[in-house]
């Protein structure tokens, strides 16, 4: 019987799914981190076959039969020397892992969980980045280039953004566009601060990009309760979000998607709050010229699906998926009237 596999590999966990002939998975496990920028490569090899280990003794699966294909979605794994690099290296560490490997960066899996054609994948999570892949392989980025010079619509992002704004107004440098009390309440609570003196080893020696970006959680309840600049904050974090889609929009191949909605995959804590984003999006969105709908979906099943699927695809194996399954749809874009519209 043939088996096929993938992995979704994340910089703090990982998920391993198999599947047998008929679609099913038969095995699903979390695994650690496997961004090789952060663990180095070798580390990065066992854990993809430990990995595979375990969940081929899930599935009883004996240790020496191979995978037929194993699709590696993995966070850094975006340049081609670095995916032959990984394949290399798990062929020659463990013959009998698969016969075959797909390797690719990490949102190849949540578009191919969604889609088979392609579609776009819109991260805002700690940092933010757009990703789109055609159904000829083509694919196009914009963003995710880091905290220095973007990460716009990130929660990272919406937390500076807020010490930004309040600050500014506190110089009299640039006058907030709403009262700034409550935010800068807010954030002496969070980062258990007194003044904004208080605030600078959070800036410099104790920065730390994951505990700033978590701030935005406190923000979006300041949102939901009604404060108005917490709210700007969230909109101006959806403009920011639609306009990385309205980049990538002029580069989609229009010809396949006939009678299909295009699929914007939303992944990232931040989407939590699409109330708040909605109306800042469609702002962003429309700053393209949009001759197609459009649905905003999230995934229901990991992506590590989507890196079986593409895997599976791209060796030319045949494998039954069923796709609505693996994902609820938010939002849908009517390109005719100019309007999204909550499911």
């Amino acid at each position: 019987m043939p088996y096929f596999a993938g992995i979704e590999g994340g910089a703090s966990h990982s998920t391993c799914i198999i599947c047998d002939e008929t679609g099913d998975c038969i095995s699903i496990l979390e695994g650690l981190g496997t961004n090789h920028w952060q663990i180095g490569m070798d580390l990065t090899v066992a854990r993809l076959a430990e990995m595979v280990e375990r969940a081929k003794e899930l599935a009883d699966i004996s240790e020496d039969t191979p995978l037929d294909v194993l699709g590696l979605s993995l966070s850094g794994l975006g340049q081609k020397d670095k995916q032959q690099e990984l394949e290399d290296l798990l062929r020659s560490s463990f013959p009998d892992l698969a016969k075959s490997y797909v390797c690719s960066e990490d949102t190849i899996g949540s578009i191919y969980t969604a889609s088979p054609n392609g579609g776009m994948v819109l991260i805002s999570g700690t940092g933010s980045n757009a990703h789109l892949i055609n159904p000829d392989g083509s694919s196009y980025n914009c963003g995710g280039w880091g905290h220095f010079i973007g990460d716009e619509g990130s929660a990272f992002h919406i937390a500076l953004r807020a010490v930004k704004i309040v600050f500014d107004d506190m110089d009299g440098l640039r006058k907030a566009p709403y009262p700034i009390d409550d935010v800068w309440n807010l954030i002496k609570g969070y980062f258990k601060i007194k003044n904004r003196a208080d605030m600078l080893p959070h800036l410099y020696k104790k920065f730390d990009k994951s505990f700033f970006a978590r701030l935005c959680v406190k923000l979006a309840h300041a949102a939901d309760e009604g404060d108005c600049l917490a709210k700007y904050l969230f909109d101006e974090a959806g403009e920011n979000l639609g306009r990385m889609a309205a980049a990538l929009i002029p580069k989609v191949q229009t010809d396949e998607l006939k009678s299909n909605p295009f699929k914007i995959v939303c992944v990232g804590s931040v989407w939590l709050n699409l109330t708040l984003l909605v109306a800042g999006f469609l702002k962003g969105l429309q700053r393209a010229n949009i001759t197609f709908d459009i649905n905003l979906v999230q995934l229901k099943k990991s992506s590590a699906f989507g890196a079986c699927y593409h895997a599976v695809d791209a060796v030319g194996l045949q494998l039954p998926r069923h796709y609505p399954d693996n994902f609820d749809v938010l939002v849908q874009y009517s390109y005719k009237s100019k309007c999204l519209c909550n499911q």
